[in-house]
């Protein structure tokens, strides 16, 4: 074998990296099956499209006829089980995309019911939880309840068919990831059996579910189950670490037809939409996606297994299977959370000579820091790790467009904890 320790990495981490990976084969074993078949998958929903040279040149003004665009978008449907989707450049962010999808679904004196408990920050000022801000669903009379977790963080079965009996929403929403919380994230079977759930007690109601962080995780996705419509980021992971910016909603065809108004304009929607030279990077990152959602699998797989090595606590564990590309480590200290994050960004491929600190980020009631190297910026595909200074001082951690790189991170990330006193190696 090859040298490769580039970085000067400590001999016992060096030692524990060994058993780390020893640990993790039965896991990339498994994860490279399941990228096989998505790879597979998205292969043939380029071929039966008819993908061609000509689908990636762009379009100006208007939009009209890019043809481009538009096998791009039953590509996407094909990939995410769907009748139909838009995945364009112009969604600015999962929250962008994930409101688009509710505004276009739901009208003044709907109902929404969110059965995973309370969502992440970004989305809570969309529903206008806290308060009705200004252009918010409650601003426009839609009104919002939750259904809260059980006390080891799954979903509340029984409790979801008695309060979905009595309410009738017109949306009941799942957010498959766990966000920035310690509960689990939902697997396929986990939301199926929401749904199976939903479908009994409330059949007409529409079942959303905000997708971020779980495309091509497994073989599945929440359309193949029963999902109505679903919604995700491009610099998550159905960009492949190519796509710049953008988003996706993909789901039943009348519905996806709802939100394209709510795009543009009520009586034009899809048919326009310039795509200025985007085409062939969405191309790209979708038919990439998977491998790459493998790559980021076995990175936080790795770390897992690491970290546990190190005495630390992790969910997911390195042996459970996974929904999301999310790993989560519970540092135990602000200086351990600080160590960890300054030792990632120092192995980024991308502004590795800066040394995050903890600042008063907006939305969020606590300092928080952030590692982020990526070529494009807030890629979650792309390793990265952050959490807020308080207890229980966790780092959330995604990405890794390419397991190896992504390793020597993740190793630089605990060589910075051991030289600021916040791990010991024995």
């Amino acid at each position: 074998m090859y040298e490769t320790n580039f970085f000067n990495i400590d001999n016992k981490l060096t030692e524990l990296d060994k058993r780390a990976l020893e640990r993790s084969e039965k896991q990339f074993e498994r994860i490279d099956s399941i990228t096989e078949y998505n790879q597979l998958k998205v292969l043939k929903a380029f071929i039966k499209n008819g993908v061609s040279e000509s689908s990636f040149a762009g379009s100006t003004g208007y939009g009209y006829d890019d043809r481009g665009r538009e096998v791009l978008e039953k590509v996407m449907a094909d990939c995410m089980g769907a009748e139909d989707s838009l995945i364009r450049h112009n969604f600015v962010s999962g929250t962008h995309t994930l409101t688009v999808a509710l505004f276009g679904v739901l009208r003044p004196g709907d109902k929404v019911i969110c059965l995973t408990g309370r969502p992440y920050d970004t989305i809570t000022g969309v529903f206008g939880i806290d308060e009705k801000t200004d252009g918010s669903l409650a601003d426009f009379g839609v009104k919002y309840s939750q259904v809260e977790l059980k006390a080891d963080g799954t979903p509340d079965i029984e409790e979801i068919k008695r309060v979905l009996r009595n309410e009738k929403p017109k949306m009941a929403y799942i957010q498959r990831s766990r966000g920035y919380s310690t509960r689990p994230s939902l697997r396929i079977a986990d939301i199926e059996v929401i749904i199976k759930a939903i479908k009994e007690a409330s059949p007409e109601s529409i079942i959303m579910v905000d997708n971020c962080y779980g495309e091509f995780v497994e073989t599945k996705e929440p359309c193949e189950i029963g999902a109505d419509i679903i919604a995700g980021s491009l610099i998550k992971n159905p960009g492949g670490g190519i796509a710049p910016t953008g988003g996706y909603i993909a789901g039943r065809k009348d519905l996806i037809e709802k939100c394209a108004y709510r795009l543009t304009c009520a009586g034009v929607g899809r048919e326009v939409g310039a795509t200025l030279g985007h085409t062939r990077e969405l191309y790209m990152g979708l038919f990439s996606a998977p491998h790459v959602v493998g790559e980021a699998l076995k990175t936080a797989v790795y770390t897992a297994s690491l970290f546990e090595l190190l005495g630390f606590s992790v969910t997911p564990t390195s042996e459970e299977v996974r929904g999301d590309i999310i790993q989560c480590i519970t540092l135990g200290s602000a200086e351990g959370l600080i160590a960890f994050c300054q030792g990632m960004q120092s192995g980024a491929p991308v502004d590795s000579f800066v040394v995050p600190e903890p600042w008063d980020m907006p939305g969020y009631t606590d300092p928080v820091i952030m590692a982020a190297g990526a070529f494009t910026l807030g890629a979650s595909i792309e390793l990265s790790a952050d959490g807020p200074l308080r207890p229980p001082y966790a780092a959330w951690m995604q990405g890794g467009i390419n397991f190896h790189s992504a390793k020597a991170g993740v190793l630089l990330a605990a060589q910075k904890m051991l030289e600021k006193g916040a791990l010991k190696v024995i």
